[in-house]
């Protein structure tokens, strides 16, 4: 309806028509191939990602779609094996989908970019991102194996790949009024982790871990050592949730999650041990409405994200929200370098 956006947002931004999962599967005995577009989930918790490392993610956003929108599908061939109480898989992506972060704003006309680019200071250069090459060197592939003993679901895997989300590397130094450039490139990480659920009753205990190398951060200041302006980071996240079931339909669930820096650099933002914990209740006022208010917050900060919402199901089928989408840090925050990204919105939804 007006000019604030650059063109290159509203070219990226003004329509989408997705392809979700296509693929085709085939059953051998114990195995199953699936080989084509399609979702690959290692881990689900409330709120944030932490396994599920192998989807991509429209971040355009942030996290503030439902994650069955916010995960962006692979083209991948998988194979699975079921016996008993145990489940494997083989996965190998060979062309990889990396995360969507939308396009920045221009310098030269003053119009705004993606309202929640990664990366916004004002006074910097971006040129195009660099997406993962097609080619042999650039696939990604990993091995996943779960079992159930004694009610408990435990999962552990491995996971070669291209980073998913994008790493802005200094590509010039600045010379009296000359601002810096940035390039969104895409690092080469391993990661190894595992999950485990357990029901007692009403409460469902969940858990997740997981250890990437490989993975960049951007410096603060700028080092003759460090001319490209990013170090590489080695980290250790764990999420553990408790989910209540509670009468009239009314649920609760709690997490405290962490992040762990095993060789941080003194130059980069995070602390070497970042803490923080959310709070989500959801319950039926009526029949057909749906409240829900949903908080994420950070324990080394004041750094916090609060969502309320109603949901409003006026017929079979069909869905209508209302919501509230607070930020609230220093600029530097996970959720604070969004302060001035408020926003209410309303969203209408048929399902089939």
């Amino acid at each position: 309806m007006t000019d604030y956006y650059s063109v290159d947002v509203r070219n990226d931004q003004q329509f989408n028509f997705l392809l979700r999962e296509n693929y085709i599967d085939k059953g051998f005995g114990d195995w199953e191939i699936r080989i084509g577009r399609q979702h690959v989930i290692w881990g689900e918790m409330v709120g944030l990602v932490f396994a599920d490392v192998v989807s991509a993610r429209d971040m355009r956003e942030f996290i503030l779609p439902e994650f069955n929108i916010l995960r962006i599908p692979q083209w991948a061939a998988r194979a699975e094996y079921f016996s008993d109480n145990f489940h494997g898989e083989l996965l190998w992506i060979p062309a990889p989908t990396v995360d969507e972060t939308g396009k920045p704003g221009s310098l030269l006309d003053g119009k705004s970019g993606t309202e929640f680019f990664p990366y916004a200071p004002l006074l910097l250069d971006y040129l195009n991102e660099v997406k993962p090459a097609a080619k042999l060197s650039n696939s990604n592939y990993g091995l996943r194996g779960s079992w159930l003993t004694k009610g408990l679901d435990l999962s552990a895997f491995y996971y070669r790949s291209m980073n998913v989300a994008p790493t802005f590397y200094q590509v010039s130094t600045p010379m009296g009024l000359t601002p810096v450039s940035y390039e969104a490139r895409h690092d080469r990480i391993w990661q190894i982790g595992g999950t485990l659920a357990k029901d007692f009753g009403s409460v469902v205990l969940k858990g997740e871990t997981i250890y990437t190398r490989g993975r960049r951060l951007p410096l603060t200041v700028l080092r003759p050592t460090q001319p490209d302006g990013v170090v590489e980071q080695n980290t250790l996240d764990w999420v553990a949730s408790l989910d209540f079931s509670l009468p009239s339909e009314t649920r609760i669930n709690v997490q405290l999650f962490q992040s762990i820096i095993s060789n941080r650099d003194h130059d980069v933002i995070p602390d070497r041990v970042e803490s923080g914990y959310s709070f989500l209740v959801n319950g039926k006022l009526t029949p057909n409405l749906e409240a829900e208010i949903l908080w994420l917050s950070s324990l080394n900060r004041t750094d916090w994200m609060v969502r309320p919402k109603l949901n409003w199901t006026f017929e079979k089928n069909w869905r209508l929200a209302f919501g509230v989408d607070v930020f609230y840090g220093p600029p530097t925050g996970y959720f604070g370098q969004y302060e001035a990204k408020d926003r209410v919105y309303t969203e209408i939804r048929r399902s089939f």
